[in-house]
């Protein structure tokens, strides 16, 4: 567990050094939010409508933009070598950079998704589901997304092999983030949508870094 927290530590070092990274996948969720009203009209009830589904997609969006962070910096300087050889197993590694991953991509989008929603017209009701909802799919997110860096990791074209096999695998997580929003906003429960999204968190936490590391090891071979 110590080195499980060092390691975790030591990316999020790395990512606040290089801030632009960061700030990529922060400022187009931003930008991206903020052209909506200008395509489809300043209509409140219009923006309103839309915000669940706006927030969850460009969050998807921004964690897919960030995912090359996972493991490919390390491949090319030689330090995913040595952590392979380190004595910590695989799957210990690839939940280190997982959770350094959610906690410098994942949380700000949590923190600014209230930001978007009042931007959009969100009712105060979907707000607390919309961040609940963004809590347990970020980190899903983050899992899902490590499997697809794994196997793509040193290939021709990674970023477009890692969306194709990425984006397919979070549209569960889209379509019950948005529903849970909808549901809080149109007075239905909440409950059926958010323990879906827990179950698949709870499904990926399980498999996801063994998948991953596994992958790692043949991409290293």
């Amino acid at each position: 567990m110590k080195a499980l927290f060092l390691l975790a530590g030591r990316d999020v070092r790395l990512a606040l050094r290089q801030p632009a990274d960061v700030a990529l996948a922060l400022a187009f969720f931003l930008i991206a939010a903020a052209l909506f009203p200008l395509g489809v009209g300043p209509e409140p009830q219009t923006l309103a409508r839309i915000a669940p589904g706006v927030v969850w997609v460009l969050a998807l969006l921004s964690v897919l933009l960030s995912l090359d962070r996972l493991f490919q910096q390390d491949y090319e300087d030689g330090s995913l070598d040595q952590l392979m050889l380190a004595p910590i197993p695989t799957w210990a590694t690839v939940v280190a950079k997982v959770a350094a991953h959610w906690l410098t991509t994942g949380v700000p989008l949590i923190v600014l998704a209230p930001v978007i929603g009042i931007m959009l017209n969100l009712p105060a009701q979907g707000m607390v589901v919309l961040v609940a909802g963004l809590l347990i799919g970020t980190p899903l997110m983050s899992l899902i997304g490590a499997v697809g860096a794994a196997l793509t990791l040193g290939a021709r074209r990674a970023g477009v092999l890692l969306a194709v096999l990425v984006l397919p695998l979070y549209v569960p997580v889209l379509i019950f983030g948005v529903s849970a929003v909808d549901a809080a906003v149109f007075g239905l429960s909440v409950r059926p949508h958010l323990l879906l999204l827990g179950a698949m968190l709870a499904g990926a936490a399980a498999l996801a870094p063994w998948a991953a590391a596994a992958a790692l090891r043949q991409a290293l071979r």
